[in-house]
C-alpha cells in the first residue's frame, strides 16, 4: 500500500488536526442517532460538508442572508411585470395598478414607521415621567429628613 492513498498518512489533514479516526466518528453518529436524532444528524452534515469549522458555517449563514429571496408579495409583482400577454390595453392597465398597489405599500410603510416612531415618543415621555415622580418623591422626602 502507498503512502499517498493511505488517509492516515501525514499529509492527509482536516482543518481541526489529523484525519479523525473512522470507529470513534461512526460511534459518534450512532450514539448521537441513539439519543437524540438531531444531533446524529448534524455529525452526519458536518461530515458529508468536509469537517468545516464554526467559523466555515457562520460564512455560509452569513452568505445565505445576503442572498436572501424578496418576499413573495415582491416576487409576485416582478413576476407580474415581466410577464407580457401581448395585449397593450391590458398591460397599460397591469403597470397602473401595479404602480397603485405599490404606493399605497410605500405609504402604508411610511404610516407604520410614524406609528414606531409615536410609540417611542410615547415610552421616552412615560419615562420621563417617572424619572421625574421619582425626583419629586427624593426631594420631599430629603426635604423632611434635612428639616
Amino acid at each position: 500500500m502507498s503512502t499517498s492513498s493511505n488517509p492516515w498518512a501525514a499529509g492527509k489533514v482536516c482543518r481541526s488536526g489529523p484525519f479523525p479516526r473512522r470507529s470513534i466518528e461512526i460511534g459518534a453518529i450512532v450514539l448521537g442517532f441513539i439519543y437524540w436524532w438531531p444531533i446524529g444528524l448534524a455529525l452526519v452534515a458536518w461530515k458529508v460538508a468536509g469537517y468545516p469549522a464554526l467559523s466555515e458555517f457562520r460564512g455560509w449563514a452569513d452568505r445565505a442572508r445576503a442572498g436572501r429571496a424578496p418576499s413573495r408579495f415582491a416576487q409576485a409583482f416582478e413576476t407580474a411585470s415581466r410577464r407580457s400577454t401581448g395585449n397593450w390595453a391590458f398591460e397599460e392597465y397591469r403597470r397602473g395598478e401595479i404602480d397603485r398597489l405599490e404606493a399605497q405599500r410605500r405609504a402604508l410603510e411610511e404610516e407604520s414607521r410614524a406609528f414606531s416612531d409615536f410609540v417611542e415618543e410615547l415610552k421616552r415621555a412615560k419615562d420621563r415621567e417617572q424619572f421625574d415622580a421619582f425626583m419629586a418623591k427624593r426631594r420631599a422626602e430629603g426635604g423632611a429628613h434635612g428639616a
